[in-house]
Order: C-alpha cells, then structure tokens, then sequence
C-alpha cells in the first residue's frame, strides 16, 4: 500500500522541468489567443461598396464618386446608373472629360429621391447627345454620380474626392447637380469653385449661392434656374397681386437660404400688405413632420379675420403640404384664396400626404416652377412665346429623355429638363474652353466661359433660353406658373418673366450698377 500512494503522489506531483514546459505551453496558448483577438481588433472593417465609394465610419450610406453603374444601394437608380455604366464604358483613356452630378443620392426623403432620380435622367440624356449626336465634337463626356448623403451631411467627403479628379485619368472639367439651396451646398460650391472647378447649378435658386457686382464668393459658378428673386418678380408681373389683399406666410428659421432669399423676395414685392407675416419655424431638416401643422392650424385662423385674396408662402415644400391641409379646413371656406410660392411646390404632385380635398374648398395653388412640359409644347389655344425658348429645342429633349429610362420620364415637376439643361450648359463650355489641337480643356478655363454664355452664343435649353450675364446667371428666363389641381396633378398656366416680357432675339443682358 505505501509503495503504491508514492507512485500516485509522484504522477500528481510535478518536476520544476514539468512546470516549466507546461507553462511555456499556456503561454503560447493565451498569446496566440490574445494574437487572434489584437488582429481581430487592428484589421481594418471593409466598408467600400464600389471603386472611389466607401460607408464612412459613423454612416451605412455609401459615400463617394462612381461612374461604372453603382447605384449606391437605392434600388429606384439601378437603371439610371447602369445607363450610364454602359455609356462610359464605350470612351477610351484620354477621349473624354469628366462632368460629375453631385446630389444626396442615398436621401430617405420620397419628394428628393424623385427629384434624385429625374436629375440623373436628365444628364444622362445630354451625355448621350453630346457623345453620339454632336457631329463628333470633342471632347467626350464621361458622367459620374457623386453622393453627399442624406441631407448632404457627408458633402465634405465628396467634394475632396472630386477635387482629387481633376488630373488624368478622369480630367473632371465640371460639377453639375448642386440641387438644393442649403448651407452645405453652398460650402460644397464654395470648396469646389475655389479648386478652380467649373459648376452649374440645376435647381438652386437662393440669391446667396450666386456671384453679382461687387462679390464673386463663387468664381466658375453658372445656374441655369433664376433666382428666388426672379421667380417673386415672375409671380408679381403674373398674378398682378394688389398688396393690400396679400399675406405672407413665413419661415423663421435662418440658415436655409432657398427661404431666407424668397421671403426677402416676398417681403420686397409686397410692401404695401397692411399686416404682418404669419410665422412658424420648421424642424432643423425641413422634411421632418415636427409640429408646424398645429400653427398652420391657428394661422388659418388669423387669415381668415383679414382681406386677404392671396397668401404668398416662403417655406419648404413639407410645410407647404401642410399650410394647404390646414387651409383646406379653415373657417372661412366660403371665400376663396389663392396660394403663391416658389418652385418647392413642384413636389406637391408627388406627396401622398396631400389632402387633394383641400383643392376643391375654393383653394388655388400656383407656384412658379423651373420648368415644365408644356411651357414649349403646342397645343390648341396655347400662344408658344416667339423669343425666350423653342419648340425645337424641347422637341430635340423628348427624344433624348425616351432613351433614359424603359418607362416615360415623368416630367411634370421640371428636374429632367433642367438637369438635361445644365448638363448641355456644362458641356457647352467645355467644348468653347478646348484649344484648337487640344482633347481637353485646362480645368481654370471652363468656369471662364460663363460671361460669353449669351446672344448667339446662347445655350438653347429645353426649359428655355439660357442667357448667363457675367456673374453666370441667367438673364430673363422663363418662369411657367403651374397650378396644382383638383386630382393632385401640376397644370401649366402660362409663361411669366422676371422682366416682365420675353427676351428679345439677342438675349443680351443690360447693365447692372
């Protein structure tokens, strides 16, 4: 018995050469454990979703520029991007110039994803034009769709990355899109015209993002929309508003320069309205619901004890939607009232939320679009302007636009042809800035050719003639008044100009100062 405890005391009872191994041993284990876990930790996270495109780390959204048919996971531009896919796969290196569309692709909100997807329709059906039925000018056009985000939060992102384009091989020459008249819009012009990049806006419309005598904050900066000014003085000369039966509707909150330059607009055409405006203050992003329709609910009111025949709105098109609700319901329904505002009212035709009802309780809506079908379509009855646009010019966009999509392009809300517009603006100066010999222009050179934009050298757009004076905006354009009716959809009324009348045949902007 003794000898065999000894023998188990010894198997239990290890040697210090024992301990020694058997420790090296669990060293090895938990370092290479610990090495598998550092590893796990260090290894970069893949967060790209295409080439030039990557998820930034605080964001799901894929951010960045690509031109091979990604259509950064919205299923609605699938078709879009891959058009273009195709088209830019058709260039050779050193053939073509880069123009970049720079818009908030991934937006959650319905109304900006429609405008999304019109946009890019629009450029698409330019690009194609400008490859394939321009008697082979050069030089060609590559398109790429350059994401900043919903509500443009990632802009900064970007910008830098088309910034970093503008060398061989993708020889950026221009930035189109720019839609939107916010704060980080105007940072984005302001970084990309200060590269020496060339941009044009499409359905920007704030006084504030533009150049004019004594300011150039935005040097190569061209818009072929008017301004919010413009459009107040289109609306004026229209409706020929007696001031002491308007009201103002206005937003307070600042920073937003699309409502900040046209309630100034408003306030300017309305000096003689006998009462102060109506206020609310909308949420920080605009097409958020917040709690505004309790105050439309009460201004309604406050309306109802004036004169008012007419309410002039200054505010986004969520609160428009929801000004109208109200209106449709308020007290005095036996009289009836006609809302102007700007072209944020072409997004009432898409916004499920709209209570057609409010229509038919004696309720007229009239906004002043950037564009529309019918303002260069004849029909019986309808007098076409003789100057100021053409038949032809639309005419040559509808058979552009059929080859952007399977389905028509919905065109009521003015963004195709607009964005088709500014692309064939872009593509202008593009083509003018090329030296004889040249494939290419400098890139300083294209924002350059906005001041000669003009007369016979005029950009014959589908939405109308566009005329740039020189500071890059477009002298005169033509604004057509559109009204919503009773069933929802935009009817167009009729042409109206910021002068007052149309252009003559030089388009030839006067003096300023």
């Amino acid at each position: 018995m003794p000898d065999r405890l000894a023998l188990r005391l010894r198997r239990h009872v290890r040697t210090p050469r024992q301990k020694l191994v058997a420790s090296l041993a669990t060293a090895a284990v938990v370092l290479g454990l610990g090495g598998y876990g550092i590893s796990r930790l260090t290894t970069p996270e893949d967060r790209s979703c295409a080439a030039g495109v990557a998820r930034p780390a605080d964001s799901s959204e894929c951010i960045g520029v690509n031109g091979d048919g990604h259509a950064f996971g919205m299923p609605d531009l699938g078709e879009i991007a891959g058009a273009i896919g195709r088209e830019n796969a058709t260039l050779k290196p050193g053939e073509y110039a880069t123009v970049a569309v720079l818009l908030p692709l991934t937006s959650t909100d319905g109304g900006m994803r429609e405008k999304v997807l019109h946009e890019l329709q629009g450029a698409y059906a330019y690009q194609y034009r400008a490859n394939h039925e321009s008697n082979s000018e050069t030089p060609k056009i590559r398109l790429v769709l350059a994401n900043t985000g919903k509500g443009n939060a990632h802009w900064r992102e970007t910008v830098d990355r088309l910034v970093a384009m503008t060398g061989a091989p993708d020889r950026l020459r221009a930035v189109s899109g720019v839609a939107t008249s916010s704060t980080e819009v105007r940072e984005s012009v302001a970084a990309l015209t200060a590269a020496g990049i060339a941009v044009v806006g499409t359905t920007i419309t704030a006084d504030d993002i533009a150049n004019g005598p004594g300011h150039n904050r935005y040097p190569g900066l061209a818009r072929v929309s008017p301004t919010n000014t413009d459009e107040a003085k289109a609306l004026s000369h229209f409706g020929r508003v007696d001031a002491a039966k308007a009201f103002l509707v206005q937003d307070t909150r600042t920073g937003d320069h699309y409502t900040d330059t046209l309630k100034a607009a408003f306030t300017a055409n309305l000096a003689g309205a006998p009462h102060e405006p109506g206020l609310f203050t909308s949420p920080a992003d605009p097409t958020e619901e917040g709690t505004t329709a309790n105050t439309f609910r009460q201004i309604t009111h406050l309306i109802c004890d004036t004169r008012a025949e007419t309410v002039f709105f200054a505010g986004r098109h969520t609160q428009l939607r929801q000004f109208i609700n109200a209106l449709g319901s308020r007290g005095c329904t036996d009289r009836a009232f006609t809302v102007l505002t700007g072209d944020e009212g072409s997004y009432l035709g898409a916004d499920g939320r709209l209570d057609r009802k409010a229509l038919r309780a004696k309720l007229t809506v009239r906004y002043a679009s950037l564009a529309h079908p019918d303002a260069w379509n004849p029909a019986p009855g309808r007098k076409i302007p003789a100057t100021g646009g053409s038949v032809g010019a639309y005419s040559t966009f509808l058979t552009d636009i059929a080859r952007a999509a399977k389905k028509p392009v919905a065109l009521a809300d003015g963004q195709a042809i607009v964005a088709y517009d500014a692309m064939a603006t872009a593509v202008h100066a593009i083509r003018q800035a090329t030296p004889e010999g040249a494939v290419y222009p400098a890139k300083e050179d294209v924002g350059t050719q906005w001041p000669q934009v003009k007369g016979s050298l005029r950009v014959e757009g589908a939405s109308g003639w566009i005329c740039l004076d020189n500071y890059g905006n477009p002298y005169n354009k033509a604004v057509p008044i559109v009204e919503l009716t009773q069933d929802g959809t935009q009817r167009f009324v009729q042409t109206a100009w910021p002068e007052g009348r149309p252009p003559t045949e030089s388009c030839l902007p006067p003096k300023r100062g």
